[in-house]
Parts: structure tokens; sequence; C-alpha cells
């Protein structure tokens, strides 16, 4: 990390508790509970953060579809494209890692596009739950399936699916 100020804040889910992190001007990382920053963070509640634990919980009750929050991702140039498509992937819908590679231009590169999930500093704003085995079943993701089949059923019941 370089010598811009991180801010740290929580906010309570029934899932645990999420932690968000933001210098003074982007969205940078979200923590589930039990996973903290590996680098030097200033626990304040700035407005940045108070304006994207508001989007997340409205999100969490299904009253937002889209965030609209500047988000900084530090990644490699096929991670930001990876993560673009699961932007990219409309609410209520799934995509495959087969899907997510060919929609980047690279159809063999699923398990690279499992790494760039796994990854992915910014999960729900950047949407790796999306993300589904090519059989349909759920796989991996960094808050439990449980949690990933949560958001799922919400977005289905809300997008009318």
């Amino acid at each position: 990390m370089n010598d811009t100020t991180h801010f740290l804040y929580h906010y309570p889910s029934e899932f645990g508790r999420f932690s968000l992190v933001a210098t003074d001007s982007a969205l940078t990382h979200f923590f589930f509970e039990g996973e903290a920053p590996r680098f030097d963070t200033t626990e304040q509640e700035t407005p940045l953060l108070q304006q994207a634990g508001l989007q997340l919980a409205q999100y969490m009750r299904g009253e937002r579809k889209q965030f609209s929050l500047p988000l900084a991702l530090n990644g490699s140039d096929f991670f930001q494209r990876a993560w673009q498509a699961l932007v990219a992937i409309p609410y209520g819908e799934t995509r495959s890692y087969g899907q997510i590679a060919a929609a980047i231009g690279n159809a063999k590169a699923c398990r690279a596009v499992g790494l760039a999930n796994n990854r992915n500093p910014l999960p729900i704003f950047i949407p790796c739950h999306r993300v589904i085995g090519s059989n349909q079943k759920l796989t991996g993701y960094r808050g439990g399936l449980p949690l990933k089949q949560h958001l799922l059923e919400l977005e289905r019941r809300h997008a009318g699916i």
C-alpha cells in the first residue's frame, strides 16, 4: 500500500459485521466477519464510507440494484477486465466462469477468472457472487456459500425472476 490514508468502518448485517475501507476519494476494500486488512487503516466513518454503508444496507434489503460509488481496484490488467465483466452481469442473473472468460476474450481462462474472483477486493460491490459453475451449481465464495445463496435469491426475488 502507498502513503494514502485508508479509513475503515464496520457495519452490522444479518451475516455478521462487514468492514469497508476507503481513501478520501474511493472505496477500496470490503471485508467479511473475521477478515481484516493487512495494511494500516484509520478507524473513522467518512462521508464516502457512510454512503457505501447506506448503499450496502439498501442492497441487502432489496432496495438497490446498482451501486453508485467511486471504486479503486488494484489488480493486474486481467483482473481489472474480469472484475469489469462481473459488474456487467445483470442484477438477478448469473454467469459461469467460462462465460466470463469468453466475455473478456480468453475462453480458456476459466481458472484465471476464478482467481480474479477470489482476489476481488470489493465483493458484493463487484458481484462475484453472480458467478457459478458451468453445471449451474454454486461454487466457492469468500463470504461462504450460504451468503452467496442468499444474495442470489435476494436478487432473483427483487428482479422478478
